[in-house]
């Protein structure tokens, strides 16, 4: 497939779904050099098991602004950045495709090190905080759907890994369906308030004009 027809297949959806977020595990004391408390890795990864460097071209991870060389780009996957630190911020994931005219995808992370619960800054079982998102191309170019749909798995499934991913993706969905029902019941909300609103307002008009009327009737005699 040549790598340069970027003729748009119209009518064609593909949606990608992806697991991005961090692992972090506390070394057991305040390291004496620098004061870090953990070591972590931040990751872009496939919700299935694909190659995914076959249609994702490089991944930006943007790290706070206290890290050397803060803008750390990986070209090939695995798509991770490992380092360590002692606090929590929120990275910038930015995602470039082989096809270069498809527009990048900008996720957000904040980096997680603690879990919840007393004492958990003291707790040495690893933390894991992970996302599930989709990536739809929408009008794909010749040369990005054959790409996309050329993802052939490395590895045999991980049973495993794939029952923790239906997961994260089951509560993201839930998280989102709750999400749109709070959005839809405050649309209807707000839409009675703007309702009621304009007829008080039109009854005040209706008001101010009786009110003219009055007084131009007076003036007249």
């Amino acid at each position: 497939m040549a790598t340069n027809d970027l003729t748009r297949v119209k009518g064609t959806s593909i949606v990608k779904p992806i697991i991005y977020g961090n692992t972090a595990k506390y070394f057991g004391q305040k390291r004496h050099e620098d004061g870090h408390t953990h070591k972590w890795c931040v990751y872009v990864r496939p919700y299935v098991n694909e190659d995914i460097g076959t249609w994702v071209k490089k991944v930006h991870f943007k790290l706070h602004d206290s890290y050397e060389s803060p803008t750390r780009v990986v070209q090939k996957p695995p798509f991770e950045v490992s380092e360590t630190g002692w606090g929590e911020f929120e990275l910038v994931i930015k995602i470039f495709f082989q096809d270069t005219s498809e527009r990048p995808v900008t996720l957000y992370h904040v980096l997680k090190l603690y879990s919840n619960g007393q004492d958990s800054e003291l707790s040495e079982k690893p933390v894991l905080s992970e996302f599930y998102e989709e990536i739809i191309f929408q009008d794909p170019s010749t040369y990005m759907k054959y790409v996309l749909n050329d993802t052939l798995s490395k590895n045999p499934p991980i049973d495993e890994q794939n029952l923790h991913y239906e997961r994260i993706k089951k509560t993201t969905v839930e998280k989102m369906i709750k999400s749109r029902k709070r959005v839809q019941e405050h649309t209807v909300m707000y839409k009675e308030r703007l309702k009621k609103l304009r007829e008080t307002i039109n009854k005040f008009k209706d008001e101010i004009c009786a009110l003219q009327s009055q007084c131009s009737s007076s003036t007249l005699r």
